[in-house]
This record gives structure tokens, C-alpha cells and sequence, in this order.
């Protein structure tokens, strides 16, 4: 497991072969998670102040991850 936090297999560690599977076969859901997963390690980067942001740029990125974690949650879930 990567240091990064809120990685999707930690978020969703039952849904591991899932996610690989819908990301070889699903474009809409590749996407997905490459939106999330740029987006979660652009967050711990502000977090840990590797690339520092403001309040409210770093708080709208995790509003960001959020919506993005629901969305894919909605197609696991669906799967």
C-alpha cells in the first residue's frame, strides 16, 4: 500500500479486482479513477505541504475527491 491516504483500494478494499476489472473495460470508469488518483495525490501534496495551497483551494479539492469518490462508489456499487 502506497503512504498516500485515501488511495481507492484502501477506500474500498473489497471492490480491488472490481476496480481493476471495470478500469480494463470501462473508459468512463478508467477516468474515473485517474481523475481520483491525480486528485487524491494533489491533495496529500498539499496536506503535507509539498506543494502548498490555500485554505480554500486545498478544501475544494477535497470536495473534488469526494464527488469523485461517490461517483465511483455509485458504479462499484452498480457492478
Amino acid at each position: 500500500m502506497s503512504n498516500t491516504p485515501h488511495e481507492l483500494a484502501e477506500e474500498f478494499p473489497d471492490k480491488v479486482e472490481l476496480m481493476s476489472s471495470l478500469k480494463q473495460s470501462d473508459a468512463h470508469f478508467a477516468r474515473l479513477s485517474d481523475q481520483y488518483h491525480e486528485l487524491n495525490r494533489a491533495v496529500h501534496r498539499a496536506e503535507t505541504s509539498v506543494e502548498p495551497v490555500s485554505e480554500q483551494a486545498e478544501t475544494d479539492m477535497r470536495k473534488q475527491r469526494a464527488t469523485l469518490k461517490d461517483e465511483i462508489w455509485g458504479i462499484l456499487s452498480k457492478a
